[in-house]
């Protein structure tokens, strides 16, 4: 690459993945997605790019090429996640039947007209376990069909610095004879030491269950260089308010402690479903994490029924920008829409950092790329 490079993101959301290898150096021209809310995010966040909207079967190799103003084979990463709802291991009905988990051979249909040099496709590790590893096989196959050699690895994010539990599969390719490598860990034993959640939120203001949001200045100084470099230059933390729980829920928090759950809410107050529940069941629904624990996976919906979503020290579920912190994304990502809108989209997208590292790797690849050609 003669600069940093070009990025184009098909099914970019919000622009989680795109965010990331901006942050590595990269140009991102253009992103693609069927959920106009979250191309709206997209727009205001990425305003050097052209989001195009509506569906990936109608977006056309010709078009691609007009907004970025590019030739075939010159776009230098093709990215993107082909929805997962389809594969996810936290869909009950998951199989190959969903149209959605088809939609990775519409990536396959615009690498086919691009071209691009690399390819990065991201999706949930439980893709490996759909039809006994056959869309692996297939999705493999089908960079290989276009001239591309191909590999894959199951990516952990806590250890790029983000502080949470995420596991997602990484394919990387190449049609240019560059060897297939993923980033090393940054974070974990012997490295660096894991970022918290306290380290992730705890310079944001306290707010109410249920209140308005009003930009608020932060509650302290960066404690951490985590906090720091989300927060950058900004005053204030936008997207930090709470979603309203009922009075029957706010009832069950006062019995949850640090690192508690479903199991340490008196039995009269549980759920109907849930008191039928075997205790060892559901460990993570109604969770209080410690505030030195990692977070547990960022849903699009960060409900307090189903996972440990409840504020470390407060009686209320964790706000849409403590999930963006927790994964990864600055303060000055601002998302659009409704409440329920925003979550989702935080939920859907790649955790920033772990796409930068990800970037950073193709960057050292191409640098030893020409390194080699120098002294040769």
């Amino acid at each position: 690459m003669t600069h940093a490079g070009t990025v184009v993101d098909l099914f970019c959301g919000a622009g989680g993945l795109s965010e990331g290898f901006r942050q590595a150096g990269f140009q991102v021209l253009a992103g693609c997605d069927f959920d106009d809310t979250a191309g709206k995010t997209f727009a205001a966040t990425h305003p050097e790019a052209t989001f195009i909207g509506g569906r990936i079967q109608d977006v056309t190799v010709a078009h691609l090429l007009r907004v970025t103003g590019l030739k075939p084979g010159q776009l230098d990463v093709l990215v993107g996640g082909p929805p997962c709802q389809g594969y996810s291991v936290y869909n009950h009905q998951r199989g190959v039947d969903d149209p959605r988990a088809g939609l990775f051979r519409e990536y396959l249909r615009i690498v086919k007209g691009l071209k691009p040099r690399w390819l990065v496709m991201e999706n949930v590790a439980g893709l490996t376990s759909i039809a006994d590893g056959g869309i692996i096989r297939e999705i493999k196959e089908g960079m290989k069909s276009l001239g591309y050699e191909v590999d894959f690895k199951i990516l952990k994010a806590e250890e790029y610095g983000v502080p949470q539990e995420r596991r997602r599969i990484f394919f990387i390719a190449n049609r240019i004879g560059a060897p297939i490598l993923f980033p090393s860990p940054t974070h974990g034993k012997d490295l660096k030491p894991l970022v918290t959640i306290w380290d992730a939120i705890g310079d944001l203001p306290p707010v109410e269950n249920g209140g308005k949001e009003v930009l608020q200045k932060y509650a302290a100084a960066p404690q951490n260089p985590y906090q720091a470099q989300l927060r950058g230059n900004r005053k204030t933390a936008p997207n930090h308010s709470a979603p309203k729980l009922g009075g029957i829920n706010l009832e069950r928090m006062k019995h949850i402690p640090a690192g508690g759950s479903w199991r340490d809410i008196p039995f009269d107050l549980l759920p109907e479903g849930m008191k039928r529940a075997k205790r060892s069941d559901h460990t993570k629904r109604y969770g209080r994490p410690r505030k030195t624990d990692l977070s547990c996976t960022i849903l699009t919906k960060c409900d307090v029924h189903w996972g440990a979503y409840i504020h470390p020290e407060q009686d209320r579920a964790i706000t849409v920008r403590e999930a963006a912190r927790l994964q990864s994304f600055p303060d000055s990502f601002e998302f659009i829409g409704s409440r329920t809108e925003q979550y989702v989209q935080v939920g859907n997208a790649v955790p920033p950092l772990l796409g930068k590292a990800v970037a950073e790797k193709l960057l050292e690849i191409d640098s030893s790329l020409v390194k080699d050609k120098a002294v040769a």
